[in-house]
């Protein structure tokens, strides 16, 4: 697609975990906890209460269409903070100080005062109903593929993670509620979906350059903004990876297009949406369609409403697997209904061409009208099709602002509408925190990531991509301080180890934090003197790992009174050679990738595997040459 002529407009927010000890507003640890572990489960109702202005929150209003109950699982490491039984604490400032250092990387304006607001949000991943956040900075930006404005940067505590839902409630875990989080807008600068990477992936290495930031999946989130021409701002949450990234902006560009499209048609025909809806309880009494069945059995009812001019286009596709069918059925499922049908994709589903004509002749509806059938308990039912409703004539006016959220496919699915201006209002249980001068002039800048990979292979003269594997890693500074301290190491065996040794120990079971920077320098500066091969630095460092615990150099002592002499290993060499003799003399020197296998089952750790290789190759030369 031609983004330039459709008028792309792209913005991103990162919503980035912070590493501190304590959450944003209590003093509670930040570390997750198996479900099993909890102690304690209480439940909550919530609704949406209008804002100091009286107004009520749209998206607030369409969250609650449904009422579920909300369940939490507390435990011994969360408080009454988070179980909204006692006030919040003071702001975490160490928290507030990573924000503030990020501020300065993003070349932002700090405000003057801090003030923490709520923010509506009763999906029930807040105990309160709302999530607080504090306005930090604006106004900066990056160089990204061009200018990157960067709009907002925000302190807020995190939400609590849902562990399932039924139709009837959801449970979520209060161990993640108030971990510290930053949100990063970016303003709509994104003009391309590769540029959307990007300054994501720009950004996601300004973020790990703190070493401030929590790693692993679910730590970080980003949410997109997308908009055309004639289109509208959509926001799409919950990209967690970011290859996915520019396959999101391009489906919602060509869901916009083709929305636009239906548009237009809808316009050239005159459709309309007309109110009435219809009960069709009795056209479907002896239906032979399971699913309308089950809801008839259950004491349900099946409502029907009929869009004119809408014929062929409710199941026109407006990106891969999705039609406005689909978006229909979003917005019925809102209000708890299983989805719905409609006759351009009738009949189908155990639906009989009769029962389709029965159904048209009822509503009085034409081939060129669309019927939409939804099945269900009449509340639910009502709710749903009203929903569909207003979203027909949403398809009249083009493309409706709203919330999604990312499906795996690229495409995306209705979340909400978008939260306006009454969502947000002042939190009275949390101080302002004044930001003054000498504050910020204590706050330091640290080295970008992709400025230290640069200098790295400056002065340690690393490749590419061994530069970048350590300097992304959270073992850069683990490796400076050993190639400072022992300046004639192998600055390649040294990254091997850090990021693949130490790691694959971890896995095993390995009790890796056992093993001091001390321990790693000692290590490699026997390494570094030929006391100590490669092959047996893994070794070493499972020593240290075991119980009882003990030091490097415990451990080097003990290795070296066990370590062979050059003679010791010469004569088994020999013998070796002398035993495979009839070996040795039919293959020549191809005879050292065997022989090597045999000798090293004694030899490995003790010497360097290349050492013995050019012993052993010497050996059966000169025995060839007798």
């Amino acid at each position: 697609m031609d983004y330039h002529a459709l008028g792309l407009k792209c913005g991103i927010e990162i919503h980035q975990q912070l590493d501190t000890r304590e959450k944003l507003f209590c003093n509670c640890p930040t570390r997750l906890r198996e479900t099993s572990e909890s102690n304690l489960e209480f439940y909550r109702y919530l609704r949406a209460a209008p804002s100091e202005m009286g107004e009520v929150d749209r998206a607030a209003a369409e969250e609650v269409k449904i009422q579920r109950k909300y369940i939490y699982k507390a435990y011994d490491s969360t408080c009454l903070v988070e179980n909204d039984e006692e006030p919040p604490r003071r702001l975490n400032r160490d928290a507030l100080d990573i924000a503030l250092t990020l501020a300065k990387m993003l070349r932002m304006q700090t405000v003057d005062e801090l003030h923490t607001m709520r923010k509506i949000v009763v999906d029930g991943s807040n105990t309160t109903g709302f999530q607080r956040t504090a306005l930090v900075a604006t106004d900066g930006f990056i160089e990204c593929e061009g200018r990157v404005g960067i709009d907002v940067l925000c302190l807020e505590e995190e939400a609590a993670q849902k562990i399932s839902e039924d139709g009837e409630s959801v449970t979520y875990s209060l161990d993640r509620l108030g971990i510290p989080l930053v949100e990063i807008g970016t303003a709509p600068d994104i003009r391309t979906p590769r540029q959307a990477r990007e300054v994501a992936a720009y950004l996601g290495m300004v973020l790990r350059s703190t070493g401030r930031v929590k790693r692993g999946l679910g730590t970080i989130r980003q949410d997109v903004n997308i908009s055309i021409t004639e289109g509208a701002r959509v926001e799409i949450k919950g990209v967690q990876e970011l290859d996915l990234l520019p396959l999101i902006v391009e489906r919602e560009v060509e869901r916009q297009v083709n929305l636009l499209k239906v548009r237009d048609e809808l316009l050239k025909r005159n459709a309309r949406v007309p109110s009435e809806i219809v009960d069709l309880t009795e056209v479907f009494q002896e239906t032979g369609s399971r699913v309308l069945r089950r809801t008839l059995d259950g004491g349900g009812v099946i409502l029907g409403v009929r869009l004119e001019g809408f014929g062929g286009l409710v199941g026109r596709e407006l990106v891969s697997g999705r039609r406005l069918g689909s978006e229909f059925s979003d917005h019925a499922k809102k209000s708890g209904a299983g989805g719905i049908f409609h006759t351009d994709e009738l009949p189908g589903y155990g639906i009989t061409e009769e029962e389709v004509e029965r159904v048209r002749g009822v509503l009085g509806a034409s081939q060129d009208d669309c019927v939409v059938l939804v099945g269900d308990e009449e509340s639910r039912a009502m709710g749903a099709i009203r929903s569909v409703l207003d979203r027909a004539r949403a398809a009249i006016r083009g493309v409706p602002e709203e919330v999604r959220r990312a499906l795996p496919n690229g495409s995306s699915a209705y979340m909400r509408p978008l939260p306006g201006a009454a969502r947000m209002y002042p939190e009275t249980d949390v101080p302002p925190v004044a930001i003054r001068e000498e504050y910020l002039e204590r706050i330091t800048v640290p080295e970008l990531l992709a400025e230290k990979k640069e200098r790295f292979k400056e002065e340690y003269g690393l490749n590419e991509e061994l530069a970048r594997l350590i300097a992304l890693s959270d073992h850069a500074e683990t490796f400076e301080t050993i190639i400072k301290a022992v300046p004639e190491a192998k600055p390649g065996m040294i990254i091997r180890t850090l990021h693949t040794t130490l790691e694959e120990l971890a896995k095993t079971g390995h009790k890796t934090e056992r093993i001091r920077r001390e321990d790693l320098i000692e290590l490699f500066r026997e390494n570094a003197r030929g006391k100590i091969p490669n092959e047996a630095i893994e070794d070493l460092l499972k020593r240290v790992t075991e119980d009882p615990p003990r030091r490097m150099s415990e451990v080097l002592r003990e290795f070296e009174s066990t370590s062979l002499e050059r003679d010791d290993i010469n004569e088994l060499i020999e013998r070796v050679v002398t035993e495979r003799s009839e070996f040795v003399r039919e293959h020549g020197l191809h005879a050292v990738g065997p022989l090597m296998g045999v000798l090293m089952k004694d030899l490995r750790g003790k010497m360097s595997g290349e050492e013995v290789s050019r012993m052993l190759r010497e050996r059966i030369e000169a025995h060839l040459n007798e």
